[in-house]
């Protein structure tokens, strides 16, 4: 049987990564698995794999970046939390947009959410002694459980999709009532379901985590980007959900790599209230060389992991936060085609034989956005994974997410422009006629 892509280079490029299951690939060993098959056959994947903006950075964040190396900042060290004109823009971001207030002394860029991300966690579960654990509420982005390996952090998780709402307090207690969560982490939107928590549930979370005094870390790499509010006016409502209305224990960490499409420059945003900034720990100090939180974060964590953001990315990034504060650039304008790309695609698989996965946000459908799940009768998401190699589509099982749901897979939508939407649907096709849903016919066992 002929496939899109030729079965045995495929075969055997899964073969040299020597993975025990490709099935269960990182995402960046998929990356590469797929990488090096467009190498050898010349053949265009649908690339769905990986979460990557799928348009360029904005013209003011590119000039306003090369106005700084322009002027020599690139021979000198940057203040390692930020210097002090993108502190003040970070902080009138969140108001504007969060409506919440945070002093410029306690925000900070960061390399990429992922480093403000291995901060928290390093910072949160070494603040109280024997309050050690992260309780991460899945699905979820799975490199953020290695972090929590690579610093010997213990962690608990659980599938949200059936704990919305009011269930969730108990679900939550069930976790926080031990005493050994020093923080709790989600996404909002989620990665990879695109589950959004409305003001019920985060003020759930909130009251929880003062009750229990754990740290929510609250990733915003998707901010604004629930299209179905208008979320781009700044300081006006409606503002961009978040739990920092309902309690003082969180610390946001804002993504620019979506959003405002930067990811290659990696700098991502950190904001910690002022109460959680000026407090105390007593297992802080043999660690970070101080028991002051803030300073902890900044001069023992921040300091020890790269002495900051490159000096002309901090520029790039000032650039367009002013313009967005401002209210000159609309933000959310420049991605909602994420939005409309996942409408289509998403009826693309389901015209053809497929399902979504996640396909409630509570008692709504699931929005369109950056991602969405599916899955094909009579697969796993781990065979599903292999299988869609030989089609050109690939795409990360939920199985690595911390998701219930084993049969299903995440798609990104941003690499896909409407001029793929014709190779995809054709490729679905071919699937759908090579696997009768009645049937349990699987072409990988041929191919072996």
């Amino acid at each position: 049987m002929k496939t899109p892509i030729d079965h045995k280079i495929v075969k055997q490029e899964i073969d040299k990564m020597g993975l025990p299951s490709v099935g269960l690939a990182s995402i960046r060993e998929l990356n590469r698995i797929v990488n090096n098959i467009e190498g050898i056959t010349h053949d265009q994947y649908i690339r769905m794999e990986m979460g990557v903006p799928g348009f360029d950075p904005p013209k003011i964040a590119v000039e306003a970046e090369t106005a700084a190396l322009k002027k020599g900042v690139g021979s000198k060290y940057p203040p390692f939390d930020g210097i002090p004109e993108l502190k003040n823009e970070i902080s009138g971001f969140v108001k504007n947009f969060i409506n919440v207030d945070i002093k410029p002394v306690s925000c900070f860029p960061t390399v990429g959410s992922m480093q403000g991300c291995y901060m928290a966690m390093m910072c949160t579960t070494r603040r109280i002694k024997d309050k050690n654990k992260i309780l991460f509420i899945d699905p979820g982005f799975p490199v953020n459980k290695r972090q929590a390996s690579v610093i010997g952090v213990e962690y608990e998780h659980f599938d949200v999709y059936e704990f919305r709402g009011e269930k969730l307090r108990a679900k939550l207690i069930s976790y926080l009532e031990k005493g050994d969560i020093a923080a709790l982490m989600y996404s909002n939107p989620n990665n990879p379901a695109w589950i959004c928590f409305n003001d019920t549930e985060l003020e759930i979370i909130g009251e929880l985590a003062t009750q229990y005094d754990s740290i929510v870390i609250e990733d915003l790499a998707y901010f604004g980007m629930d299209f179905r509010k208008d979320y781009a006016t700044p300081c006006e409502p409606p503002f961009i959900p978040s739990v920092a209305k309902y309690t003082d224990n969180y610390i946001l960490l804002i993504s620019s790599s979506k959003s405002f499409s930067l990811a290659g420059q990696r700098i991502g945003m950190t904001a910690i209230p002022d109460k959680l900034f000026n407090s105390k720990g007593d297992n802080l100090e043999p660690y970070f060389g101080s028991s002051n939180f803030g300073y902890a974060y900044i001069f023992g964590a921040m300091y020890a992991l790269s002495s900051g953001v490159s000096h002309s990315g901090q520029w790039g990034l000032h650039g367009i936060l002013k313009a967005v504060n401002e209210g000159t650039f609309n933000f959310v304008d420049s991605v909602k085609a994420y939005g409309e790309r996942a409408k289509v695609m998403k009826k693309l698989f389901t015209d053809n034989g497929f399902e979504i996965v996640y396909d409630m946000d509570g008692q709504d459908k699931i929005a369109d956005g950056f991602y969405f799940t599916f899955s094909y009768p009579n697969f796993s998401g781990v065979e599903l994974v292999e299988e869609l190699l030989y089609y050109g589509i690939s795409a990360i099982s939920l199985t690595t997410t911390g998701s219930d749901r084993h049969e299903g897979l995440r798609a990104c939508v941003s690499q896909t422009g409407k001029e793929r939407f014709k190779d995809l649907e054709n490729r679905l096709k071919q699937f759908k006629e090579d696997h009768p849903s009645s049937g349990d016919f699987k072409i990988i066992e041929q191919h072996l």
